[in-house]
Protein backbone atom coordinates (compact mmCIF):
# COMPACT_ATOMS: atom_id res chain seq x y z
CA UNK A 1 0.00 0.00 0.00
CA UNK A 2 1.68 2.99 -0.97
CA UNK A 3 0.69 6.39 -0.60
CA UNK A 4 -0.20 8.57 -3.84
CA UNK A 5 2.16 11.72 -4.04
CA UNK A 6 2.09 13.28 -7.72
CA UNK A 7 -1.60 14.29 -9.64
CA UNK A 8 -4.28 14.37 -7.60
CA UNK A 9 -6.20 11.19 -6.92
CA UNK A 10 -9.62 10.50 -7.72
CA UNK A 11 -10.45 10.17 -4.30
CA UNK A 12 -10.20 13.42 -1.82
CA UNK A 13 -8.71 13.46 1.49
CA UNK A 14 -10.58 12.38 4.09
CA UNK A 15 -10.27 12.82 7.88
CA UNK A 16 -6.53 13.79 7.31
CA UNK A 17 -5.95 10.46 5.25
CA UNK A 18 -4.84 10.19 1.75
CA UNK A 19 -6.38 7.73 -0.90
CA UNK A 20 -3.93 4.81 -1.29
CA UNK A 21 -3.19 3.09 -4.25
CA UNK A 22 -2.42 -0.28 -5.83
CA UNK A 23 -1.18 -1.14 -9.58
CA UNK A 24 -3.11 -4.07 -10.88
CA UNK A 25 -0.88 -6.26 -12.10
CA UNK A 26 -1.43 -9.54 -15.04
CA UNK A 27 -3.06 -11.93 -13.75
CA UNK A 28 -6.19 -15.00 -13.96
CA UNK A 29 -8.20 -12.85 -11.60
CA UNK A 30 -11.95 -12.27 -13.08
CA UNK A 31 -12.61 -9.61 -11.27
CA UNK A 32 -11.35 -6.38 -8.98
CA UNK A 33 -12.60 -7.70 -6.29
CA UNK A 34 -11.14 -11.13 -6.50
CA UNK A 35 -7.79 -9.74 -6.97
CA UNK A 36 -7.97 -6.69 -4.05
CA UNK A 37 -8.63 -10.34 -1.58
CA UNK A 38 -5.70 -12.17 -3.05
CA UNK A 39 -3.11 -9.19 -2.50
CA UNK A 40 -4.93 -8.25 0.97
CA UNK A 41 -6.01 -11.04 2.39
CA UNK A 42 -5.30 -9.63 6.10
CA UNK A 43 -8.42 -7.35 4.90
CA UNK A 44 -10.67 -10.00 4.37
CA UNK A 45 -13.49 -10.16 1.50
CA UNK A 46 -16.33 -8.49 4.13
CA UNK A 47 -14.53 -5.32 4.33
CA UNK A 48 -13.24 -4.74 0.75
CA UNK A 49 -17.15 -5.70 -0.31
CA UNK A 50 -17.85 -3.05 2.66
CA UNK A 51 -15.58 -0.40 0.56
CA UNK A 52 -17.15 -1.08 -2.25
CA UNK A 53 -20.63 -0.58 -1.58
CA UNK A 54 -19.69 2.52 0.08
CA UNK A 55 -18.00 3.97 -3.38
CA UNK A 56 -14.50 3.67 -1.57
CA UNK A 57 -12.82 1.84 -4.43
CA UNK A 58 -12.19 3.67 -7.58
CA UNK A 59 -10.59 3.10 -11.16
CA UNK A 60 -7.81 5.85 -11.82
CA UNK A 61 -10.66 8.45 -13.29
CA UNK A 62 -12.96 8.37 -10.20
CA UNK A 63 -15.02 5.90 -11.46
CA UNK A 64 -16.47 3.08 -8.28
CA UNK A 65 -15.68 -0.21 -8.33
CA UNK A 66 -18.18 -2.16 -7.39
CA UNK A 67 -17.60 -6.50 -6.54
CA UNK A 68 -19.16 -7.62 -10.01
CA UNK A 69 -16.39 -5.19 -12.01
CA UNK A 70 -13.76 -7.10 -14.31
CA UNK A 71 -10.34 -7.31 -13.78
CA UNK A 72 -8.09 -5.11 -15.92
CA UNK A 73 -4.39 -4.98 -15.85
CA UNK A 74 -2.37 -2.07 -15.98
CA UNK A 75 -4.08 1.15 -14.56
CA UNK A 76 -4.27 1.79 -10.84
CA UNK A 77 -7.18 1.53 -8.59
CA UNK A 78 -7.49 4.00 -5.38
CA UNK A 79 -9.14 2.87 -1.95
CA UNK A 80 -8.92 4.46 1.70
CA UNK A 81 -6.80 2.33 4.12
CA UNK A 82 -9.02 1.36 7.81
CA UNK A 83 -7.75 0.02 10.61
CA UNK A 84 -9.75 -1.41 13.59
CA UNK A 85 -8.77 -0.85 16.97
CA UNK A 86 -6.15 1.71 16.67
CA UNK A 87 -3.77 2.59 19.15
CA UNK A 88 -3.99 5.97 20.76
CA UNK A 89 -0.73 7.40 21.51
CA UNK A 90 -1.18 9.72 24.14
CA UNK A 91 1.10 12.54 23.67
CA UNK A 92 1.26 15.77 21.91
CA UNK A 93 3.10 17.23 19.38
CA UNK A 94 3.67 21.10 19.48
CA UNK A 95 4.02 22.92 16.71
CA UNK A 96 7.02 25.51 16.93
CA UNK A 97 7.07 27.54 13.51
CA UNK A 98 4.49 28.01 10.57
CA UNK A 99 5.14 30.09 7.75
CA UNK A 100 3.28 29.71 4.37
CA UNK A 101 6.22 27.30 2.71
CA UNK A 102 7.05 25.73 5.89
CA UNK A 103 5.63 23.89 9.72
CA UNK A 104 7.99 23.27 12.19
CA UNK A 105 6.43 20.94 14.61
CA UNK A 106 8.25 18.92 17.95
CA UNK A 107 6.99 15.48 17.24
CA UNK A 108 6.73 13.12 20.86
CA UNK A 109 7.88 9.82 21.15
CA UNK A 110 6.17 6.89 19.71
CA UNK A 111 4.32 9.22 17.65
CA UNK A 112 5.14 7.75 13.61
CA UNK A 113 5.52 10.58 11.30
CA UNK A 114 3.53 8.79 8.50
CA UNK A 115 0.89 6.14 8.07
CA UNK A 116 2.31 2.96 8.48
CA UNK A 117 1.89 -0.62 9.62
CA UNK A 118 -0.91 -0.41 12.90
CA UNK A 119 -0.91 3.46 12.66
CA UNK A 120 -2.69 5.35 10.16
CA UNK A 121 -4.75 8.17 12.35
CA UNK A 122 -2.93 7.74 15.30
CA UNK A 123 0.21 9.73 12.99
CA UNK A 124 1.48 13.20 12.91
CA UNK A 125 0.67 13.33 9.51
CA UNK A 126 -2.58 12.73 9.88
CA UNK A 127 -2.95 14.50 13.10
CA UNK A 128 -1.70 17.78 11.54
CA UNK A 129 -3.65 17.50 8.27
CA UNK A 130 -7.06 17.05 10.54
CA UNK A 131 -5.86 19.99 12.89
CA UNK A 132 -4.57 22.82 9.80
CA UNK A 133 -6.34 21.76 6.97
CA UNK A 134 -3.04 21.53 4.68
CA UNK A 135 -3.68 18.95 2.29
CA UNK A 136 -0.56 19.47 0.65
CA UNK A 137 1.56 18.89 3.85
CA UNK A 138 4.55 16.93 3.64
CA UNK A 139 7.59 16.02 5.67
CA UNK A 140 10.83 16.89 4.81
CA UNK A 141 12.82 13.96 6.56
CA UNK A 142 12.53 11.13 7.97
CA UNK A 143 12.27 10.63 11.78
CA UNK A 144 11.60 7.15 13.62
CA UNK A 145 8.45 6.73 15.33
CA UNK A 146 10.78 5.69 18.67
CA UNK A 147 12.33 9.25 18.31
CA UNK A 148 10.92 12.53 19.83
CA UNK A 149 12.13 16.04 18.47
CA UNK A 150 12.20 18.59 15.69
CA UNK A 151 10.90 17.71 12.35
CA UNK A 152 10.76 19.67 9.22
CA UNK A 153 7.01 19.80 6.78
CA UNK A 154 6.26 21.52 3.27
CA UNK A 155 3.53 22.85 2.96
CA UNK A 156 3.16 24.35 0.03
CA UNK A 157 3.89 22.13 -3.17
CA UNK A 158 4.79 24.81 -5.74
CA UNK A 159 8.66 25.29 -2.92
CA UNK A 160 8.72 22.26 -1.52
CA UNK A 161 11.48 21.51 -4.09
CA UNK A 162 13.51 23.90 -2.74
CA UNK A 163 13.53 22.98 0.66
CA UNK A 164 14.20 19.20 -0.18
CA UNK A 165 17.40 20.52 -2.54
CA UNK A 166 18.92 21.27 1.56
CA UNK A 167 18.68 18.13 2.45
CA UNK A 168 19.98 16.45 -1.06
CA UNK A 169 22.88 18.99 -0.81
CA UNK A 170 23.42 18.28 2.92
CA UNK A 171 23.01 21.55 3.95
CA UNK A 172 20.91 21.00 6.92
CA UNK A 173 22.77 20.76 9.90
CA UNK A 174 20.61 18.45 12.44
CA UNK A 175 21.60 18.17 15.84
CA UNK A 176 20.05 14.98 18.14
CA UNK A 177 20.80 14.26 21.52
CA UNK A 178 20.82 10.64 23.08
CA UNK A 179 21.63 9.23 26.39
CA UNK A 180 23.70 6.03 26.77
CA UNK A 181 26.44 4.21 28.62
CA UNK A 182 29.87 6.32 29.20
CA UNK A 183 32.25 5.61 26.44
CA UNK A 184 35.15 5.33 27.96
CA UNK A 185 37.94 5.26 25.51
CA UNK A 186 36.12 8.80 24.38
CA UNK A 187 38.38 11.33 22.76
CA UNK A 188 36.28 14.23 22.03
CA UNK A 189 34.71 15.00 19.49
CA UNK A 190 35.44 12.24 17.34
CA UNK A 191 33.92 10.92 13.88
CA UNK A 192 32.17 7.41 13.51
CA UNK A 193 31.19 6.01 9.85
CA UNK A 194 30.34 2.28 8.16
CA UNK A 195 28.79 0.80 5.85
CA UNK A 196 25.29 0.87 6.40
CA UNK A 197 22.66 -2.29 4.43
CA UNK A 198 19.28 -3.54 5.02
CA UNK A 199 19.30 -6.26 8.03
CA UNK A 200 17.47 -9.04 9.63
CA UNK A 201 14.64 -8.61 10.46
CA UNK A 202 13.43 -6.39 7.93
CA UNK A 203 13.11 -3.36 9.89
CA UNK A 204 16.90 -3.36 11.23
CA UNK A 205 19.97 -2.14 9.51
CA UNK A 206 23.34 -3.83 9.75
CA UNK A 207 27.01 -2.90 9.53
CA UNK A 208 29.13 -4.48 6.92
CA UNK A 209 32.67 -4.31 5.42
CA UNK A 210 32.71 -1.71 2.78
CA UNK A 211 33.11 1.85 1.37
CA UNK A 212 31.19 4.05 4.10
CA UNK A 213 28.18 5.46 3.60
CA UNK A 214 26.95 6.71 6.73
CA UNK A 215 28.69 9.14 8.99
CA UNK A 216 28.04 10.62 12.57
CA UNK A 217 30.22 13.40 14.63
CA UNK A 218 29.90 12.12 18.02
CA UNK A 219 30.40 14.65 21.65
CA UNK A 220 30.14 13.72 24.89
CA UNK A 221 28.36 16.94 26.47
CA UNK A 222 27.89 16.17 30.22
CA UNK A 223 28.28 12.72 32.31
CA UNK A 224 25.52 11.90 34.66
CA UNK A 225 26.78 8.53 36.63
CA UNK A 226 27.10 5.38 34.43
CA UNK A 227 25.93 6.93 31.65
CA UNK A 228 26.43 9.87 28.96
CA UNK A 229 24.58 12.90 27.57
CA UNK A 230 25.80 12.42 23.78
CA UNK A 231 25.91 15.19 21.02
CA UNK A 232 25.14 13.24 17.69
CA UNK A 233 25.52 15.42 14.66
CA UNK A 234 24.68 12.97 11.48
CA UNK A 235 26.36 13.83 8.51
CA UNK A 236 23.98 11.07 6.18
CA UNK A 237 20.64 10.55 6.83
CA UNK A 238 20.47 6.56 6.67
CA UNK A 239 17.66 4.75 8.67
CA UNK A 240 18.31 4.48 12.05
CA UNK A 241 21.95 5.42 11.80
CA UNK A 242 22.52 7.01 14.80
CA UNK A 243 20.96 4.11 16.80
CA UNK A 244 22.85 2.00 14.69
CA UNK A 245 26.37 3.39 15.19
CA UNK A 246 26.16 4.27 18.99
CA UNK A 247 25.43 0.23 19.35
CA UNK A 248 28.07 -0.59 17.52
CA UNK A 249 30.65 1.87 19.58
CA UNK A 250 29.13 -0.56 22.63
CA UNK A 251 26.94 1.94 23.88
CA UNK A 252 23.07 1.43 22.45
CA UNK A 253 21.07 4.61 23.50
CA UNK A 254 18.86 3.62 26.19
CA UNK A 255 15.78 1.93 25.67
CA UNK A 256 16.93 0.54 22.65
CA UNK A 257 14.65 -2.53 21.85
CA UNK A 258 16.35 -2.91 17.90
CA UNK A 259 19.98 -2.18 18.67
CA UNK A 260 22.14 -4.08 19.03
CA UNK A 261 19.58 -6.83 19.59
CA UNK A 262 16.09 -6.77 18.90
CA UNK A 263 13.64 -7.93 21.63
CA UNK A 264 10.34 -8.83 22.17
CA UNK A 265 7.55 -6.19 20.56
CA UNK A 266 6.71 -4.13 23.30
CA UNK A 267 3.17 -3.60 21.15
CA UNK A 268 1.17 -0.84 23.39
CA UNK A 269 3.52 -0.42 26.22
CA UNK A 270 5.15 3.48 26.14
CA UNK A 271 6.68 3.13 29.28
CA UNK A 272 10.03 3.35 28.13
CA UNK A 273 10.34 5.70 25.73
CA UNK A 274 14.06 5.72 23.70
CA UNK A 275 16.22 8.00 24.65
CA UNK A 276 16.96 10.28 21.28
CA UNK A 277 16.00 13.37 20.65
CA UNK A 278 16.17 15.55 17.68
CA UNK A 279 17.19 18.91 18.93
CA UNK A 280 17.65 21.04 16.62
CA UNK A 281 17.44 21.60 12.85
CA UNK A 282 19.78 24.67 11.14
CA UNK A 283 19.44 25.80 7.39
CA UNK A 284 19.61 29.18 5.28
CA UNK A 285 16.13 29.85 3.81
CA UNK A 286 16.53 28.69 0.10
CA UNK A 287 13.59 31.37 -0.57
CA UNK A 288 14.66 34.17 1.83
CA UNK A 289 18.64 33.78 2.57
CA UNK A 290 17.67 33.89 6.18
CA UNK A 291 19.19 31.90 8.69
CA UNK A 292 16.73 29.01 10.52
CA UNK A 293 16.95 27.82 13.55
CA UNK A 294 14.73 25.93 15.45
CA UNK A 295 15.02 23.64 18.71
CA UNK A 296 13.18 20.87 20.59
CA UNK A 297 11.13 22.47 23.83
CA UNK A 298 11.37 18.42 25.07
CA UNK A 299 13.79 17.11 27.46
CA UNK A 300 15.05 13.52 27.96
CA UNK A 301 14.32 12.36 31.37
CA UNK A 302 16.00 9.76 33.16
CA UNK A 303 13.18 8.91 35.32
CA UNK A 304 11.74 7.19 32.73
Amino acid sequence: MIQFQHSPPPLPIRHGVAPSYVWLQKGNWKTIFEFLNHRFPEIGPAAWQARMSRGDVVDDVGNPLTISCSYFWGRRIFYYRELENETSIPFEEQILFQDQHILVVDKPHFLPVIPTGRFLHETLLVRLKNKLGIAELSPMHRLDRETAGVILFSINASTRGAYQSLFQQRSVRKEYQALAPHLASYSAPFTYRSLMVSGSPFFRMQEIPGQPNSETSIEIIEKIGELSRYRLLPVTGRKHQLRVHMAALGVPIINDAFYPVALPCKADDISQPLKLLARSIHFIDPLTAQERYFESQLKLDLNN
